[in-house]
């Protein structure tokens, strides 16, 4: 709810774009070479990759990240409870921005939305929900081949994605939706452990 009500004011008060730089997380910045450090002040870089999750390109970004979200989210909560929901969420935001990061360290252009934090309950929905077909192969169990699986496929779609929009403008943060959704593959058993313990 803070995502979409930041985001609305933010596209509406015109002050968008001056919101992607404060607030987006800036790959360049991590290595110290981000030419907006010394036009901008800025948030603090380790908080960026949660301030850009506030921040959304447009009605439509914020539309598709919102639906995926309450979709997703709210059968992941019934899972794994509130908690678990906001660890996935925050992990997510951070997996995204390393992900980010790795695939362009010098990439000056601020990643900004939810979609990879969001990409975390995506991820963690698809191993809860999705129904296991995969069978062992040789020593690796099926639920791995599962995971290996799901794991490639999202990453072969958001790859898909990234280039397709890589000549648009607007590109696609890829990475960012493939980390995301690691961190979400990775997190989801031992959430559910943790709240079958809570609980």
């Amino acid at each position: 709810m803070l995502t979409a009500v930041v985001s609305i004011a933010f596209l509406f008060s015109g002050a968008i774009d001056a919101a992607a730089i404060w607030g987006g997380f800036i790959p360049a910045r991590i290595g110290g070479t981000s030419l907006f450090e010394s036009y901008y002040r800025l948030a603090p870089a380790g908080l960026t990759p949660l301030t850009a999750t506030l921040v959304h390109a447009g009605l439509l970004h914020l539309g598709f990240n919102m639906v995926m979200f309450l979709y997703t989210g709210r059968e992941s909560e019934r899972a794994l409870g509130g908690t678990g929901i906001a660890i996935l969420y925050l992990a997510g935001a951070y997996a995204a921005a390393a992900a980010q990061w790795l695939a362009g360290p010098d990439v000056q252009t601020p990643m900004i939305g939810a979609s990879g934090a969001i990409s975390a309950i995506v991820g963690a929905y698809s191993l809860l929900y999705g129904r296991m077909r995969a069978r062992a192969i040789g020593p690796i169990p099926a639920r791995a081949v599962h995971v290996l699986w799901l794991a490639a496929a999202w990453t072969g779609l958001n790859l898909l994605i990234g280039i397709l929009s890589a000549d648009t403008g607007m590109p696609i943060a890829a990475a960012a939706h493939v980390g995301g959704f690691a961190a979400g593959l990775l997190l989801a058993r031992p959430l559910l452990s943790l709240r079958r313990r809570w609980v």
